[in-house]
């Protein structure tokens, strides 16, 4: 439970990780020192230190006490104080009210608390002065203070080691820092690649770095090429088979254009339904190989888009157009067509559609609703498989379809990283279908 909630708090980022694996033993080294070093070895010094001065402090007091005037005890302390470098004044006047110590003073509560136990009589002690100490102690002629040098009780400046620790461990965070990140950097281009690829982008990219991240950019590079060659093999395939079968076909309605029967109606439908299905597969196929991202931006690819269909006599109206108005890396030709295909389909089981689109910093997501019947949920996820055709079909073709509608439309939103997703639409209430690009 510790861990899963500590897990909720770490970085996400590998340099901040990185960072943060750097700071966080240098902190608790530097934790521990000031805590078993300072705190203990500074305070026993300081106390052994004080222990000494006690001495001196309670002679001086001891001298006030034995003499039997205040003449001869001012006397007597003076000439004292001078060879142990101690100023008195007796009797004391303008006394704190009560313990003075800075806020910041690593040794002051030891220096005091000394004092108090190593000379009787103590009234009250000062170190707001952080050179010296100021100390009253009571005799019998009136308070008597004494003044002497702080560097005799406790060890001059302590707060120096912790501040060189600090620097120090900050120096060598930054350099440690410096030399991770020229072995994160590979990690982080083959991050970018591979997500470059997946986003239908292909990005530059040399493997570099220790022999582990070589060996995996080196596979990425592989796969990325296999990948390549299939498609394009594919597409290549697809398109001769499809170009063979239009000859024949060609071939076919014109024969077929020449004669004369009744039985000739049926044989040029049959042959426009085969012409049709040929285009399906090599669209299908293709995945715009050929269409190259551009710089887009999808509100105006929308309205240019309704713009057209409303020409075409078609029930399409704009939706919402949300998002700022910044050109985006996208296939304008894939998308163009894959919102035509959505919109073909919703006024084919409807009588109207909206087409709208919401831009996020991480995600561009076109929708289109519309009025009619709609999918059942659990027959989505089979509409968007290929080949597949519903009985109630909303991603077939009018007349003979091969269930490749929305087969395409899936295909155009993976090239960009993207997903099509079917939903209800609550504006309309038949269906909503989502392309969401990654951005």
């Amino acid at each position: 439970m510790f861990f899963r909630l500590f897990k909720n708090y770490m970085p996400r980022g590998i340099y901040a990780r990185a960072a943060l694996i750097l700071v966080l033993p240098v902190l608790l080294l530097q934790l521990l020192v000031s805590v078993v070093f300072i705190q203990r070895h500074f305070e026993e010094v300081t106390e052994l230190m004080t222990s000494a001065a006690n001495i001196e402090l309670r002679f001086l007091q001891a001298t006030v006490n034995a003499a039997t005037n205040l003449q001869s005890a001012q006397a007597a302390v003076t000439a004292l104080g001078q060879p142990l470098e101690i100023d008195t004044e007796l009797p004391a006047t303008n006394l704190p009210p009560e313990d003075i110590k800075p806020s910041i003073d690593l040794t002051g509560w030891p220096v005091i608390e000394t004092l108090r136990a190593g000379v009787p009589e103590v009234i009250v002690i000062s170190l707001e002065d952080r050179s010296h100490v100021a100390l009253w102690v009571e005799t019998k002629f009136g308070p008597l203070e004494m003044i002497f040098e702080r560097r005799r009780v406790s060890a001059r400046n302590p707060h120096q080691l912790l501040v060189i620790m600090v620097v120090m461990g900050a120096i060598m965070t930054a350099v440690a820092y410096f030399f991770l990140r020229n072995q994160l950097r590979p990690i982080k281009r083959l991050a970018t690649a591979a997500a470059d690829y997946g986003k239908g982008r292909i990005t530059k990219f040399t493997p570099t770095g220790a022999v582990e991240v070589r060996a995996a950019g080196m596979a990425f590079l592989d796969m990325r090429n296999r990948l390549e060659r299939h498609a394009h093999s594919r597409t290549m395939m697809l398109s001769g088979v499809s170009h063979d079968l239009r000859t024949p076909l060609t071939r076919l309605r014109l024969g077929l254009a020449m004669m004369d029967s009744d039985e000739v109606e049926p044989l040029l439908r049959d042959v426009e339904d085969m012409e049709h299905m040929v285009d399906a597969f090599l669209n299908f196929a293709r995945s715009d190989a050929e269409d190259d991202p551009e710089p887009t931006i999808p509100q105006h690819l929308v309205e240019d888009l309704v713009k057209n269909t409303t020409h075409a006599g078609q029930a399409v109206k704009i939706g919402e157009l949300s998002g700022p108005y910044e050109p985006i890396a996208l296939r304008p030709f894939a998308i163009r067509r894959a919102l035509n295909n959505l919109i073909s389909n919703s006024l084919r089981y409807g009588t109207r559609a909206e087409i709208g689109v919401s831009v996020t910093e991480r995600a561009v997501r076109f929708y289109v609703d519309d009025d009619g019947p709609g999918i059942p949920a659990d027959k989505r996820e089979d509409a968007i498989s290929p080949f597949v055709r519903l009985d109630m079909a909303r991603n077939q073709d009018e007349g003979s379809g091969v269930g490749l509608g929305l087969s395409i439309v899936a295909d155009i939103a993976r090239t960009h990283g993207g997903v099509l997703r079917l939903g209800e639409s609550d504006k309309l209430g038949g269906l909503r279908a989502e392309l969401v690009l990654a951005r």
